[in-house]
Order: structure tokens, then sequence, then C-alpha cells
């Protein structure tokens, strides 16, 4: 909207004065607005009242530009943080690389020396460990098959070695012999096996490692038994009941002896189908017995 002042239409303009001795002319009749107004005035916008309102000669104020913004207190202390850390570290490092390097001491130190002293057989043999009672080839102290006997299934009938696992198959859990054996002290086994009549007879020889000994005696405790020599450290027992073959219904009658001399026990078992007699794994075993002596 422009603030020029307007110069008034001819409408608004006052009538023109006569001359002076000019005579009356009869005045014209008002003239009519050949326009009507309208009724009702338009409402002006929120906007265009107080333009309207507005002096001609008023001029809107811009508000004052904002000064520049000052940098904050936090952020000067980091920058000043991260610039302090990188210029230290680079004048420590130019520092540093500038100095001599020093020396290091060399790795190889002098060896200890110990005086030579002289060794006493004797002593030596006494903290040595003592030799093993039983060593050698045990399949030559098992007994051998009697005339007669034949072959027992597929188990050796003639002094074979065996395993762990070959010697675990023999008792009803497998498993935990096998694991029982391979943990307290297993060297080495024996066995040999054989049919004779209605009888089967099984001997072994087990042998335990010297630092282990007394797994061996462990065999032979928790039972009771009859002892089939004075001088044997073990004994024997006869079943008087029967009992079944492992995964089958038939049924057998079992004798037993065991003895232990240093690292090795021996075992001496006999199965027949009637009742075992007490006379014969007595002599199995008391024969076991002197062929380890």
């Amino acid at each position: 909207m422009t603030t020029d002042p307007v110069a008034p239409s001819p409408v608004d303009a006052p009538p023109p004065t006569p001359p002076a001795g000019a005579p009356d002319l009869p005045s014209a009749p008002p003239e009519t607005a050949s326009v009507t107004a309208p009724a009702t005035a338009p409402e002006a916008t929120p906007e265009a009242t107080p333009l309207a309102a507005a002096p001609a000669d008023e001029v809107p104020v811009e508000p004052p530009a904002r000064g520049p913004r000052r940098p904050r207190p936090v952020l000067l202390l980091v920058s000043g943080l991260v610039l302090g850390t990188v210029a230290g570290g680079g004048v420590g490092y130019a520092i540093q690389a500038n100095r001599p390097p020093t020396p290091l001491p060399p790795v190889q130190v002098a060896l200890p020396a110990y005086p030579a002293g002289a060794l006493d057989p004797a002593v030596a043999a006494a903290a040595a460990p003592s030799p093993l009672a039983v060593d050698g080839d045990l399949r030559k102290l098992l007994l051998t098959a009697p005339s007669g006997s034949t072959a027992w299934g597929d188990y050796p009938d003639t002094p074979s070695w065996i395993t762990a696992g070959e010697l675990a198959e023999h008792e009803g859990k497998t498993a935990a012999v096998f694991k029982q054996l391979n943990t307290r002290g297993f060297r080495r086994a024996v066995e040999i096996d054989w049919k004779q009549g209605d009888l089967k007879v099984r001997v072994s020889l087990i042998q335990y490692t010297a630092d282990r000994a007394a797994e061996a005696s462990a065999r032979t405790l928790g039972r009771t038994l009859e002892p089939f020599a004075p001088e044997a450290n073990g004994g024997y027992e006869v079943d008087s009941r029967a009992s079944y073959w492992a995964e089958t219904t038939e049924t057998f009658y079992g004798a037993d002896a065991v003895a232990q001399r240093g690292t090795v026990v021996m075992e001496v078992k006999v199965f027949g189908t009637r009742p075992v007699s007490p006379e014969v794994v007595k002599d199995l075993a008391k024969r076991q017995w002197e062929r380890l002596v």
C-alpha cells in the first residue's frame, strides 16, 4: 500500500464559484448516486485491518539482528583437552626419539654351579623304587591245559596276552570294569581257558604298575574266602546256588580262587552244570600259586 497523497475525485470537489455580475442560475437538483452502496460492507481480513489502521507516515520496524553466539565453556574445555593431549604426545615422542638408545643387559646369564660330590651306591639303591616282585613274561607262569581238554569257544586254550577290554568282557558290567582297570594302574594280563567234561576253567594273571600295588591287594579284600595254601595271600569260594550266563537262560554253578603276590593277582574260575567240588578249585589254585613263588 502506497503512502502518497491521493488527489480528490471530481465528485468530491466543491462546485465552482460564479463570476461577479453573473445572473443567478437555478441550482440543479442533487444527483442521486447511480450506484447503490451494498447493504453490508465486506469484512476486512485480519491482515488488512492493522495496515489500514496504521498511519501513512509510520513504517514497520524490523527486530534488531541477533549478535554472534559465544562459544560454550564445555566445548572450550573439551577442545583444550584434545589439543593438549595431541600436542603433549607429539612433543614427548619428538623428545624421546632424539635421545640415544639405552643398552639392555644380556639375556643369557651364567648357569648356577654345584659342587661335585661322590655318589653313595647304597643310598641311591635305597632311594630307588623297589623292583617288581614278578616280572618278565607272564605267559610262562600260567598253568597249561591238561591232556584231554578242548578249547572253550573262542577263548585262548594256550597262555596268551589279553587286553583290558577283553578282560572286562568277562564281567557283567563291562564298561565299569574297563574304566576301573584303566584308572587304577592296570599294566598287563595273560589268560588261558579250556573245557574238560562238564567243567569250564579260566586262569588269568593280572599285573598292576609298581605304584599301584594296593589295587592288586584290593581284589582279594571284601570276600569270605577259605585258604587253599598256608602261605597264600588269598583263598577260594564255592557257590551253592546257580547263576545265569549273560543274555541267556542257561544256568551254571561257579567256584573261584584269588590270591595276590606283589603287583600280580592270580584268578582261577571254574564253571559247571552242577555244584563244583571244592577240591577241584583248591588244586588248581594251589598249583598256580606255586608257579608264582
